[in-house]
């Protein structure tokens, strides 16, 4: 009988070791509410002994805690709708403050930095939320620090994910860049174009005060196009050459158009420097004997004289009188 009222106390201890008893691991501290009162004092990793009945024991992760924040629509302060999403790192530093003071932290913090995300996003032009990321993820930071530190929480880092844009504003963002990178290709080209021309003028210079590079140079491109394997060699030729030439043939070809313009005078001169046969012929009846020709000599070929005289019509030889 002794053995089983050692059997029953044995039992009762194990059993009430067993309710007392608590692991609490490396990264926990274990708070204990004695009567719904919570204890100052917190316990720590290991094996924790509790009052049965009287004490209940809650444990708190203090490592830190990874929350994605869902995407937040807003409108930028240049009237630009955009959608952001973020995520926030944390960690409970005073276990007491964060059972008691909130209800629930985790849902507490995930509040907050929604809130938090919009009025940054409100604040804040689309060019900032582009490039200047880290100036706000400060600010979140300190935006979610405030309330945190009353509720025994720290804010580690806040970290803006993502940044979704319209599909019209992408596409008038890709036409700027465009735009943008075009405009430094034509500066690049114009500032190397202008570097150019100034080593030109410069080999210019000196070309002029020695005649021989010029020659040389000359030489050196025609061995550079003979180089390739090619049946055509161009070789330049002098503007100034063709402008002598042009000058000296039309100096030529004046005097030698003038002169043929004197030597063959017009029809009406012709007529005035070559007196009639009428007025040649002095005496009555010779005139009378040409004006009975006439109508016979209309349609008999007209004899231009060789020292360019009036036109004579040639005439049959007058018939010899009977008697």
């Amino acid at each position: 009988m002794l053995l089983d009222l050692i059997a029953i106390l044995g039992g009762a201890a194990l059993a009430a070791a067993a309710v007392s008893l608590r692991v609490v691991k490396q990264y926990e501290r274990g708070l204990v509410f004695r009567f719904g009162r919570i204890l100052d004092q917190t316990r720590g990793p290991g094996l924790a002994m509790i009052v049965p009945i009287a004490d209940r024991l809650r444990k708190v992760n203090m490592q830190i805690v990874t929350m994605a924040v869902p995407a937040q629509e807003g409108i930028t302060r240049d009237n630009v709708t955009v959608k952001v999403d973020a995520v926030v790192y944390f960690r409970v530093v005073d276990p007491i403050r964060a059972i008691v003071s909130v209800e629930d932290y985790p849902f507490a913090v995930s509040q907050v930095a929604q809130t938090s995300l919009r009025s940054i996003i409100g604040k804040s032009e689309l060019d900032d939320l582009l490039t200047n990321r880290e100036r706000l993820n400060q600010g979140l930071e300190l935006m979610l620090d405030n309330p945190a530190v009353e509720w025994g929480i720290h804010i580690d880092r806040v970290e803006i994910k993502d940044v979704a844009l319209p599909e019209t504003m992408k596409r008038s963002m890709s036409r700027q860049a465009e735009a943008e990178r075009e405009r430094r290709a034509r500066v690049i080209s114009a500032e190397g174009e202008l570097q150019a021309s100034d080593r030109l003028a410069q080999a210019a210079a000196r070309m002029a005060d020695t005649p021989g590079a010029l020659q040389l140079r000359l030489l050196e491109t025609i061995v550079q196009v003979a180089s390739e394997r090619n049946s055509t060699l161009v070789l330049p030729f002098p503007v100034e050459l063709l402008r002598f030439l042009e000058n000296n043939t039309s100096r030529k070809t004046a005097p030698s158009a003038a002169q043929t313009a004197v030597d063959t005078p017009g029809p009406e001169s012709e007529s005035a420097a070559s007196p009639g046969i009428k007025e040649r012929l002095t005496s009555a009846p010779e005139v009378a004997a040409l004006e009975a020709q006439e109508p016979e000599q209309q349609d008999r070929p007209t004899v231009r004289a060789a020292n360019r005289l009036s036109p004579v019509r040639q005439s049959r030889p007058p018939a010899k009188d009977a008697g």
